[in-house]
């Protein structure tokens, strides 16, 4: 019985800190916010589960021992840091052309029909955002093995483990994000203010890229 209680609450306590770096806004929890504004709920979550698939490509990774070398890789990383920077500027610098087109159009006129985005184009953009973060690594080479214990079993087992509740943590807060951009969706914002705020999400997309062009991740 001790033994169970000390690996709850060790999951616990794990779990705890990774919805408060989940919640963390950064580039796929501002995606998510904005898939959910403008296309709802369902292809808002799908993004959310190709943001979970790349994750789980991750800790595969770390439980395979692919995760320190890579992490201790610093051209690796460099090169995964430039791939984030590039596709995160090219988003926001689509996401800003867009807006700029659209705001070309009479004031009377009624959208172009461009047809919904599918839910695969979706999840392959939150995929790409969260396969091309360092950040994303780190997460996983860096703050999971702090919460390692050699009296909880074998690495690998616990890397899954801990891994598989990480991932829990950001669906959890993958979906709050999701939610409130879809709830936002209901208010049926004038096109005005859905030009302002997908302008705002590019701005903060190319912003992102600028952030993590100058870190030293």
């Amino acid at each position: 019985m001790g033994t169970e209680v000390v690996v709850v609450s060790w999951l616990l306590v794990f779990f705890g800190a990774s919805v408060l770096i989940a919640l963390t806004p950064g580039a796929n929890n501002l995606l998510g916010l904005h898939h959910g504004m403008t296309h709802g709920v369902r292809r808002g979550l799908a993004g959310l589960g190709g943001r979970l698939v790349a994750f789980t490509l991750l800790i595969a990774a770390v439980a395979a021992g692919l995760g320190q070398l890579l992490a201790a890789s610093e051209t690796a990383l460099t090169i995964i840091k430039w791939a984030g920077v590039a596709y995160l500027l090219w988003l926001g610098l689509r996401l800003l052309r867009s807006t700029f087109r659209r705001g070309n159009e009479p004031a009377g006129a009624t959208p172009a029909a461009t047809g919904p985005t599918s839910a695969w184009r979706v999840a392959r953009k939150e995929f790409s955002v969260a396969i091309t973060n360092p950040k994303a690594i780190l997460i996983f080479t860096a703050f999971v093995p702090q919460f390692i214990d050699a009296g909880h079993g074998p690495f690998s087992a616990q890397i899954a483990l801990l891994g598989a509740v990480y991932l829990l943590a950001e669906f959890l807060a993958g979906s709050a994000y999701v939610g409130v951009g879809a709830a936002v969706k209901a208010f049926e914002l004038s096109r005005r203010a859905r030009r302002t705020v997908d302008r705002g999400t590019g701005v903060v997309l190319v912003g992102l890229a600028g952030v993590l062009a100058t870190s030293n991740a």
